[in-house]
């Protein structure tokens, strides 16, 4: 490849390498499909990449004529190590997804269907838009729900498949990356699916707990606050179970973000700390001292717990849970710095009458780390903060002999 020179009509606008599938969109510019595919249905772009222009629809026609001429290219330069690009399968018509769904009502005939169905979504992202304006969504979401229905003794006999259909179905609707039509649809149509989603989160399968919290962190991220408000305790302690067991960094961050999404709403706050959540936050950050994003997103998830009075008594409780969050600021990011004060600031208005409390946070270093935030470049809200608090404790702590002259020179007056 270095040997000789690629025309430049030959590369697609977005990944700048030789196009596989070109396509060309409604502005007339021609990308390769799998790009302009990740650009249009999974970051939810609506403009031309390069003209800017806003798409009057997202229809991809195929460009054969320069297909073969890549193609052909190809097979010229074969001596240079160079393979020539296959001729690629046409989308699928909505009316084979159609025919595959109504195949798939048949119990011998579902499984096989299922796996044909996460084949051709998995090929590409028309064929999953495909699948999901044939109705797969609810379909899928049937299959959960009716296994959800089983008897006890019923699922001790399949037991010993490999693969369930209903963990098929849910592989399939994660897969889809559903659109926020189809997401809200799920839980207004289906009113099981969240209860068959925490069951899913009990299970053995890791992948199917894996995509069941991924999947409710889609449907959390589009549905009407007051229905993130009703809830059962029960939801929240399997996020919680997700969360302890580390079945995977996704189905962590996942975890993570459904309580920043429900724990600021109504009684959640209370409900996800008498569920562990805080306990368990604090392990985590321990045993990820230098992931950022799970230290920011863990940060959040405690600043709202601390919130309420439940969750700071957590939080006193955990012999390393005001140390771990000081320990954070001024360490990992501004972000986290600004999160780990607001954390420190609930304890210490909220808390802070307990003297044993205030030696615990002088004893710990936190009120010096409170003093070099004032020192530091940290933004102005975590400052604020940290002067609210080293001002509304300035008795308990300013002449300590546990804090150093350099310390105690920039304590605020």
């Amino acid at each position: 490849m270095d040997e000789i020179e690629v025309p430049s009509y030959f590369l697609c606008p977005i990944s700048l390498e030789i196009m596989k599938d070109p396509v060309i969109l409604s502005t007339g510019i021609t990308y390769d499909r799998m790009s302009i595919e990740k650009w249009i249905f999974l970051r939810k772009n609506n403009t031309c990449p390069v003209t800017k222009q806003l798409l009057s629809d997202t229809e991809l026609t195929p460009n054969h004529t320069l297909r073969r001429l890549i193609q052909a290219w190809c097979t010229l330069n074969a001596s240079y190590g160079i393979q020539r690009i296959a001729t690629p399968r046409l989308p699928v018509s909505t009316s084979q997804i159609s025919k595959l769904l109504k195949d798939a009502k048949s119990p011998k005939l579902q499984m096989r269907c299922l796996k044909r169905l996460k084949s051709i979504a998995s090929e590409n992202e028309t064929n999953k838009r495909f699948i999901e304006a044939a109705g797969a969504s609810n379909f899928l979401a049937s299959i959960i729900i009716n296994a959800n229905r089983s008897s006890e003794d019923e699922v001790a006999e399949e037991e010993f498949e490999l693969t369930k259909p209903e963990d098929e179905a849910l592989g399939i609707l994660y897969q889809l990356q559903l659109s926020e039509t189809s997401l809200k649809s799920l839980i207004r149509e289906n009113g099981e699916f969240i209860e068959s989603m925490i069951r899913f989160m009990k299970c053995e399968n890791y992948e199917s707990r894996t995509y069941s919290v991924l999947l409710l962190k889609a449907i959390f991220s589009v549905v009407d606050q007051v229905e993130m408000m009703s809830f059962r305790d029960e939801l929240f302690k399997e996020i919680v179970h997700v969360l302890k067991d580390e079945i995977s960094p996704k189905a962590s961050k996942a975890a993570l973000q459904l309580l920043i999404n429900l724990c600021p709403l109504g009684r959640n706050r209370v409900k996800a700390s008498e569920a562990g959540a805080v306990q368990v936050i604090v392990d985590f950050l321990l045993s990820h001292p230098s992931d950022r994003r799970f230290s920011e997103m863990a940060l959040t998830v405690l600043d709202l717990l601390c919130q309420c009075a439940e969750g700071r008594s957590e939080l006193l409780k955990h012999g390393a849970g005001l140390s771990v969050v000081s320990k954070r600021i001024l360490r990992v990011s501004r972000f986290a710095s600004d999160r780990g004060v607001r954390i420190i600031h609930s304890v210490a208005k909220f808390s802070g009458s307990s003297s044993s409390v205030l030696q615990e946070m002088l004893q710990l270093g936190v009120v010096s780390k409170l003093c070099l935030v004032l020192q530091m470049d940290c933004g102005s809200k975590a400052k604020e903060k940290a002067t609210e608090i080293l001002k509304m404790h300035s008795r308990a702590w300013k002449n300590s002999p546990c804090l150093s002259m350099a310390i105690t020179s920039s304590y605020p007056a």
